[in-house]
């Protein structure tokens, strides 16, 4: 008997563009400036978001001034040592970001940063990468971000699967310390149950800047389905525990993605304000208080894009 676990359906697939119009509202506040902290642009067999998908959602009334691209796996070179082949997603990023610089599309200006992706598990090695992505970035990289996200209960369809306890492993912290000599960000992606790793690795690096993404990583398909109530408690208190590392901040986001397990993607149309403001109001109530109260992951960074959503966040560009 096989113990792979289940495949669960890529976060791109089923994506109905006529699905996504059929519930508009007005957006409040058109004049706040807003930088969008986190999103992805890509063309995958499925699903096209490149800079033109793009400008049409920060186009729909928001005051967007500036956004921060980060990596997704996009356009990496193909082939060259496997290791800088990621190299090629910061030369793309450069790309889009000096055609927006240029005015062209108007005033928003995209990916004016963005994290890029060194496999920091190349340990000292990683320092080489580093510099390649700095110098093609242009002066426009900020960081990496380098995945743990994985569960042994569910594996989602073409997404990369790291593997288990990668932020404990001492090569991936040999490449990790490279960051602190560079000046460079890093973004933790994990699912809740890992959140403890990201402590383990804020704690072993009190002076590194870490950003939490997606809120922590709150999952609700696969064998979390239907617990909403007990992952909600496990998540509350990693969250809280978090919070005592001064080094670690969190984007909230990605509440609208399918593995949050909302279900959005099979109702007759999306989901109104309200109806996210209800679903999603203990997550982002218990991390938007803590935030305030620098008790739980302060320094709170919101974000929106729709760059791999299935919901869209009604009147403006849904989370990702």
């Amino acid at each position: 008997m096989s113990t792979d676990p289940p495949v669960m359906p890529s976060l791109t697939s089923g994506l109905d563009e006529t699905w996504l119009t059929l519930t508009q509202e007005d957006i409040l506040e058109p004049e706040l400036p807003i930088c969008d902290p986190h999103h992805h642009l890509w063309e995958r067999s499925d699903y096209r978001y490149l800079l033109p998908e793009f400008l049409v959602d920060a186009g729909s009334g928001h005051h967007i001034e500036s956004t921060v691209f980060l990596e997704c796996g996009a356009f990496y070179r193909p082939d060259g040592p496997v290791e800088m082949r990621p190299v090629g997603e910061a030369e793309f990023v450069s790309g889009v970001a000096a055609e927006s610089a240029s005015g062209a599309h108007g005033t928003t200006r995209v990916a004016a940063a963005f994290a890029g992706f060194a496999d920091l598990s190349l340990g000292a090695g990683t320092e080489a990468v580093l510099t390649a992505l700095m110098d093609a970035g242009r002066g426009r990289f900020r960081g990496v971000r380098h995945s743990a996200a994985r569960d042994d209960g569910f594996v989602i369809a073409s997404s990369h699967r790291p593997p288990a306890g990668l932020y404990l492993d001492p090569t991936f912290r040999q490449g990790f310390a490279c960051l602190g000599r560079l000046g460079l960000t890093f973004d933790a992606w994990v699912y809740h149950p890992q959140i403890p790793d990201v402590m383990d690795l804020a704690r072993a690096f009190p002076e590194q800047p870490i950003v939490l993404n997606h809120v922590g990583g709150p999952i609700g398909i696969g064998p979390y389905a239907g617990r909403r109530d007990e992952e909600f408690a496990q998540w509350e208190r990693a969250i809280r525990d978090l919070a005592t590392y001064e080094n670690v901040c969190m984007k909230l986001g990605a509440l609208g993605s399918k593995r949050a397990g909302f279900e959005w993607h099979e109702q007759p149309r999306p989901p109104s304000s309200e109806d996210l403001a209800t679903a999603w109001r203990r997550i982002s109530k218990h991390a938007s208080t803590h935030s305030a109260r620098r008790v739980a992951c302060s320094r709170a960074i919101f974000r929106s894009t729709k760059s791999h959503a299935a919901t869209p966040c009604s009147g403006m560009p849904s989370s990702a």
